[in-house]
């Protein structure tokens, strides 16, 4: 990767965290293609609006969103991305924490990377 993509790459990775600890909903929307593909801890596909909804309506809170490792990769307009976050908080009312790894695939769609793939899983302890 070359250093001013991953450089792109590291900061939007960055906002994105921020967003998703912040459940900031436009940041979100704008980091993510409109034909995400996500598969969640559960083995669930969500879409980007139902991923949008779960931080729009409180649902999730996140109350600690800690990155404790990260590799990125680039194939041409593509960006891959693994991290490890120890994650605490509430869905739906239910205290969680746990470590969980994602894997995100960022695309250069015209002029702007967008999230068009992401898969999350739980880390056994």
């Amino acid at each position: 990767m070359n250093d001013a993509n991953l450089d792109v790459v590291v900061e939007l990775e960055e906002r994105l965290q921020r967003a998703m600890r912040t459940s900031d909903v436009l940041v979100l929307d704008e980091l993510l293609a409109d034909d995400l593909l996500f598969t969640n801890h559960q083995g669930l596909v969500v879409t980007k609006q139902e991923d949008l909804e779960v931080h729009k309506s409180g649902l999730l809170k996140l109350d600690s969103f800690d990155v404790s490792e990260r590799s990125i990769r680039q194939l041409g307009h593509v960006a891959i991305v693994a991290v490890r976050v120890q994650l605490a908080g509430r869905h739906a009312n239910n205290y969680f924490e746990g470590t969980f790894r994602y894997t995100r695939v960022w695309a250069l769609l015209g002029v702007r990377w967008r999230i068009v793939a992401a898969h999350a899983s739980a880390v056994a302890a």
